[in-house]
């Protein structure tokens, strides 16, 4: 699909919003993310709705918006598998690693995408990057830790804030705080990801290595580019 005029950055996103519907399997439970672009998807997936069983969300946002659409919300703990998860990215690089959080969902949307067989990512062409780092980093945290793992990363070459909201700490969904980091590179993401992992206070890291992009759906001015890792 080309136009003469280009195509914004909503419009990329309802877009690959549309396409991942290919990778929607008849029958089953759909992993979803959370998200702007996600948004789009969940919007498209009401016109199959009577397709499919319903969906894992990953936040408390996708829930009330799958909901609203009629379409059923399942716990994770009531599946055993997922055969697709379909979520947007702040980043994602050449190998398919991505770095997620900035709306906050980071750990319950790694929880879901460790169900799934396949990660779907969907994205616009702004989020593919040489290296991972130059979007803040989200990291969700215990509250108690969070002094002592912004110091850790400062030793890393980062700097770590609090994320706020309406002037007092943002509190995830799971009751947490989320550090966003600034300064790093990511060149080895999966040895940074299980590094991070083992900090006391951590809960998620933002890097999603280990459970990295099968497939990135990304819009781009001349259509939905497919990339496969």
């Amino acid at each position: 699909m080309t136009t003469s005029t280009p195509l914004t950055q909503d419009e990329l996103k309802a877009l690959v919003g549309q396409a991942a519907l290919q990778y929607v399997v008849p029958g089953e439970i759909v992993g979803v993310g959370t998200g702007s672009t996600v948004n789009k998807f969940i919007d498209a997936l009401a016109s199959m709705k009577g397709d499919i069983k319903g969906a894992v969300s990953s936040s408390v946002a996708s829930t009330e918006r799958l909901k609203a659409l009629g379409i059923p919300v399942f716990d994770a703990n009531e599946v055993e598998s997922l055969s697709v998860y379909i979520d947007g990215a702040d980043e994602i690089d050449g190998q398919g690693h991505m770095v997620k959080g900035g709306g906050a969902a980071l750990t319950r949307e790694k929880i879901v995408a460790a169900l799934a067989g396949r990660f779907v990512c969907i994205a616009d062409e702004s989020k593919l990057v040489p290296a991972l780092g130059k979007f803040p980093l989200p990291v969700e945290v215990i509250p108690m830790a969070a002094a002592h793992i912004a110091r850790r990363f400062a030793a890393l070459g980062g700097k770590a804030t609090i994320r706020q909201k309406d002037g007092q700490p943002l509190v995830t969904d799971n009751g947490q705080h989320i550090l966003d980091v600034t300064g790093l590179s990511i060149t080895d993401p999966l040895a940074f990801e299980s590094d991070v992992n083992q900090w006391p206070g951590v809960v998620t890291v933002g890097v999603f290595a280990h459970q990295k992009a099968s497939v990135c759906l990304l819009g781009t001015a001349q259509g939905v580019k497919t990339l496969s890792y």
